[in-house]
């Protein structure tokens, strides 16, 4: 029987805090009211979505009018880049993304082929690096649209969005990112970046699953997705979920409480981890940029071992992490991600990401650097590998 659970797969999701579950109750209880009624249960519910707006606003450096509330990232991403497509479809039909996007980029992508539009996935280096070079010779004169991830939900490499924004400005193209592993991970805000569509979720920084945000500068030229009422300046009809608007502020002002002593913590634990298990265990490779990544992200590959069955045995000592995105976890592909990298297969089938967050100790990384390498040692002896 599992005596305790070390919970690292933050990248995945993170837990509620408690101080967000109590700034929500209210508004799934007693003030139940509809934002868009004039009586008083109505106001108070609009106030607090105000409220959460210009909290969330303020942590981007933007104006609170600029940013729309969706059901999450993926809604996020299906709002910035199909609104773009549809509305700006007459000046071209070319897009430009990358190999290693999240489900949620590339499947729309793929969808938007289908209706004729064209699509360049560029290639990235062996650490998950863009080019801001390979971006600025895709381009032509039907190019609409850039999107890509800010940082990579899987390796944690950081991309260069500052250099690419300043390409795309340039030849006045639009420039989305996904900012759902990075916002609270990072700080930044959107002048520095230069992007015009910016995505982020609440589940990723210790707030409520089905919220999330998207940033649009103004001026952008926005097909709306979803057609009904007038919320949201008329971009994304439906009655507000209070309740989880609410919980991402509240989740916001949290994250970015003591912020840089927060994410100093988690590095020093990321890399207590990654150093200890590169000294105790053998042919183990580490997956990502070594230094341009985020804070709490490791991704490492056990050579000749199969990801799913370090998992299993992982999850039977109480350590709970991934072998990648939350997403593709049903998928018995290899890592898209990892493939676009060029990381041998060997590495690939044996990746596992540790994703760390707020709530992990030194003593819970002292319990993975005793557990882990006996598991390695235990599957490589029975693993029909010999090269190990």
């Amino acid at each position: 029987m599992v005596e305790r659970i070390v919970y690292l797969d933050h990248n995945a999701t993170t837990p509620l805090a408690p101080e967000v579950l109590e700034a929500m109750l209210p508004y799934l209880k007693d003030k139940y009211g509809n934002p868009s009624s004039i009586y008083k249960k109505g106001r108070e519910a609009r106030e607090a979505v105000e409220k959460a707006r210009r909290i969330i606003a303020l942590s981007l450096g933007i104006a609170s009018e600029d940013l729309v509330f969706t059901s999450g990232g993926t809604e996020s991403n299906n709002f910035a880049i199909k609104g773009v497509a549809l509305a700006n479809k007459c000046k071209g039909n070319h897009i430009i993304t990358s190999k290693i996007e999240h489900l949620s980029v590339l499947n729309i992508c793929q969808f938007l082929e289908r209706l004729g539009f064209e699509v360049t996935y560029l290639d990235v280096d062996k650490y998950g690096m863009m080019d801001p070079e390979s971006v600025k010779k895709a381009i032509k004169k039907e190019t609409i649209l850039v999107t890509l991830m800010h940082a990579n939900n899987e390796v944690g490499t950081i991309e260069p969005i500052e250099e690419i924004s300043r390409i795309t400005r340039e030849r006045e193209i639009y420039f989305h990112i996904d900012a759902v592993q990075s916002f609270g991970k990072i700080p930044f805000k959107i002048e520095d970046l230069g992007v015009d569509l910016l995505s982020l979720s609440a589940h990723k920084i210790y707030g409520p699953k089905g919220i999330g945000a998207l940033y649009i500068r103004k001026g952008v030229n926005l097909f709306p997705l979803q057609h009904g009422g007038h919320q949201e300046r008329k971009l994304r009809a439906g009655t507000e979920n209070v309740a989880g608007i609410v919980g991402f502020g509240k989740a916001v002002e949290l994250v970015f409480d003591n912020f840089e002593k927060k994410r100093e913590r988690i590095r020093y634990l990321r890399d207590k981890l990654e150093g200890g298990l590169m000294a105790r265990i053998e042919n183990i490779y580490p997956i990502g940029h070594p230094t341009l990544r985020l804070p709490n992200t490791l991704n490492l590959g056990f050579a000749y071992l199969e990801g799913e069955t370090i998992l299993i045995n992982l999850d039977l000592k109480g350590i709970c992490a991934s072998v990648g995105s939350a997403c593709t976890s049903g998928s018995l592909e290899p890592s898209h991600v990892l493939k676009a990298m060029g990381i041998p297969s060997e590495v690939i089938q044996g990746a596992v990401r540790f994703s760390l967050g707020e709530t992990n100790t030194e003593e819970e990384i002292d319990y993975c650097l005793e557990v882990i390498p006996a598991i390695v040692k235990r599957l490589r002896r029975m693993s029909p590998f010999k090269n190990h």
